[in-house]
């Protein structure tokens, strides 16, 4: 091999190496490339997510608000409403209370206030017979198959205080087996509060007497072994009488300790019907009728008493009587509810709740 030969040999081998690396630097390259563009896609399918999370949620948010705001704002309204509030504490039947736009008027005459289970009759305030007040029902006819017994046959009370006054004595017999309480002494016309007053048996003046009501009464205990008879009071056996008077609407007319209010001496043996969840406030905060009323006078339809008895819930609120003409009294339109005069100077709205 000459020289030329040699020298075009080795320019063929140097040029052979070259194409080689260059071939290796770029599949090197390429590979780089590869990965970049792998990473690159990666990353923008992550950002691609999360932009589209992000929008999600965001249409998420924007469709809850638009969904479930009225509901958060209600609930809002529900525990800052004063209308609402109480509902939602006490648990009503309906989860309501009478709100400002579910009352209606009622209009009331302004002798209305003389007439209803609340009146009150004492020294002060004059009973004015008002007419259809009361349904007298004749006890002696009425009472003949009932494990309590009447002291003659001029007794009367008025029919729903006689109902009530029935199932109280059948729940004192069931748990006492125990029939030896009388009747004595009931509704008085304003002639026969005039006898008993001026022949020194009573110290009501007539027209100022709680029995004329229909709703008072008094008790006696007679024993069957022959012992001392004598006026009720609320010893041994017979105390369950006063301890669940007032789950039957009865309370104690003249306690003791409340002269200074009723005008009277304390009585045991004395029962006026006001009904059940007036009775059962009374007797919960130690009241006597007078008391009572005055109470109410703070409570208006926007803040009344609530009674819990059992499973029933009341709202009682009191209504100032206009001094001249009807007084319009705010009652629910969607309540069962009674409206009593105090025979003072207004009206006690009583709604059921439930």
């Amino acid at each position: 091999m000459n020289n030329g030969d040699k020298r075009r040999n080795r320019k063929r081998e140097r040029s052979s190496r070259r194409y080689k690396v260059r071939y290796d630097r770029l599949v090197a390259v390429v590979l780089v490339l590869v990965v970049l563009a792998v990473v690159l896609a990666s990353c923008a399918h992550a950002c691609s997510d999360k932009d589209k999370n992000k929008n999600s949620a965001t249409n998420k948010q924007t469709t809850n608000s638009s969904t479930t705001g009225q509901q958060d704002s209600s609930i809002i309204d529900d525990l800052t409403t004063s209308s609402e509030t109480g509902s939602l504490i006490t648990g009503t039947a309906d989860g309501l209370k009478p709100s400002e736009s579910q009352y209606q008027n009622e209009s009331f005459k302004q002798e209305d206030i003389y007439s209803g289970d609340l009146v009150l009759v004492n020294a002060e305030h004059e009973y004015k017979f008002p007419e259809d007040d009361i349904e007298l029902i004749d006890l002696y006819d009425n009472i003949a198959d009932e494990p309590f017994h009447v002291a003659d046959l001029s007794q009367k009370l008025d029919k729903p205080v006689l109902e009530q006054l029935t199932a109280l004595m059948r729940s004192f017999y069931e748990a006492e087996n125990s029939k030896e309480l009388y009747v004595i002494g009931t509704y008085r016309k304003f002639g026969d509060q005039e006898d008993v007053y001026y022949s020194g048996n009573s110290q009501f003046q007539p027209g100022y007497s709680d029995y004329h009501t229909g709703r008072s009464l008094d008790l006696a205990i007679v024993p069957s072994d022959g012992s001392s008879s004598g006026y009720y009071s609320p010893r041994g056996i017979y105390g369950y009488v006063d301890e669940h008077a007032a789950e039957y609407g009865f309370i104690l007319r003249f306690p003791e300790g409340k002269e200074s209010f009723t005008g009277e001496r304390s009585r045991t043996y004395t029962y006026r019907y006001v009904g059940v969840p007036h009775a059962v406030y009374i007797k919960q905060n130690n009241l006597c009728l007078e008391e009572y009323i005055d109470v109410l006078r703070e409570h208006t339809n926007e803040n009344p008493i609530e009674v819990s008895t059992g499973k029933k819930l009341y709202q009682i609120y009191y209504v100032p009587a206009n001094k001249t003409g009807d007084t319009e009294v705010p009652v629910p339109s969607n309540k069962t509810y009674d409206v009593s005069g105090n025979n003072v100077d207004g009206f006690i709205v009583t709604v059921s709740m439930n």
